[in-house]
């Protein structure tokens, strides 16, 4: 239920009064104590799972698809496990479960299609981007390329009058970068929606990481510890801009060569469509 308007809303107030938002995703934290339990195994990770019929058919969906690329057909979640671990699984789900949470928005907030499109793309840059780098965040690159923007859902299922007007001067403006977005959202919402995202994966418990990569999004710099992985979904988003002239664009603070990132662009857009159909029904 959307909040009312007032003068002195603050982060907190977005998660009050709505139980299933400030719900965290369950699943996720009962893989994380099998994974984290030696005496549990694979077997009690793919029992977790089977118990939602829907999301062992997406899961199995994901893992057959282009994303993954296996040679062979794979007909079970316990082989899926076996296959991509634990730690990826996780991501994957979470992924997914965030999808689904939003994807009910009504259309004339948001075009929830065009939102996880991009949001997808910028996922499946920063998971290519980190192999072309050291593979640091292999588990979870592409899920921080997913929630990136999920304080701009937030926005609108709880303040819609606020985040339309955000969205509308945005439109209105010749420039539109991502400090432009700031600089209005804080104008008229008193804060900005990558705040707000960081609070929202801060309030579910999810890993430092992924909360950390959504409050340094505009914040580019080399001494935070969480820098890097904030530089790349950075890189991802700004390329997972299909309407971007990328001419005069530099990688930010990652070495990437100019033939590197058209490798990664070429690579994410053969991948994109299959993937996009798995992810997202909306």
């Amino acid at each position: 239920m959307p909040i009312s308007l007032h003068n002195d809303l603050n982060i907190a107030d977005l998660f009050r009064g709505d139980e299933q938002l400030a719900s965290p995703p369950h699943i996720y934290f009962e893989l994380q104590k099998v994974s984290e339990d030696p005496n549990r195994s694979l077997a009690d990770a793919a029992f977790i799972i089977e118990q939602d019929a829907a999301l062992s058919l997406k899961l199995l969906k994901i893992v057959n698809s282009a994303f993954y690329g296996f040679p062979a057909q794979i007909a079970s979640i316990s082989k899926a496990i076996t296959l991509i671990g634990t730690k990826e699984l996780r991501s994957i789900i979470l992924s997914t479960i965030i999808i689904d949470k939003f994807s009910a928005l009504p259309s004339d907030m948001m075009n929830m299609h065009d939102f996880w499109a991009r949001s997808l793309r910028c996922a499946l840059i920063a998971q290519e981007l980190d192999k072309y780098l050291d593979n640091e965040f292999s588990d979870s690159a592409f899920l921080c390329g997913i929630v990136h923007n999920i304080g701009q859902l937030v926005f609108f299922l709880r303040i819609p009058e606020l985040a339309r007007n955000a969205y509308l001067s945005l439109q209105a403006q010749e420039s539109q970068t991502v400090l432009d977005e700031i600089a209005i959202e804080t104008d008229i919402i008193g804060f900005d929606h990558f705040q707000a995202g960081a609070a929202l994966t801060k309030l579910w418990n999810l890993p430092e990481l992924i909360t950390q990569s959504i409050r340094l999004h505009a914040y580019p710099d080399n001494v935070d510890a969480y820098h890097k992985i904030a530089s790349i979904i950075r890189f991802a988003d700004t390329y997972s801009r299909i309407d971007q002239d990328w001419s005069n664009l530099e990688p930010h603070n990652l070495n990437v060569s100019s033939d590197e990132i058209s490798t990664i662009l070429d690579t994410t857009d053969e991948k994109f469509e299959q993937i996009f159909k798995v992810f997202y029904h909306g």
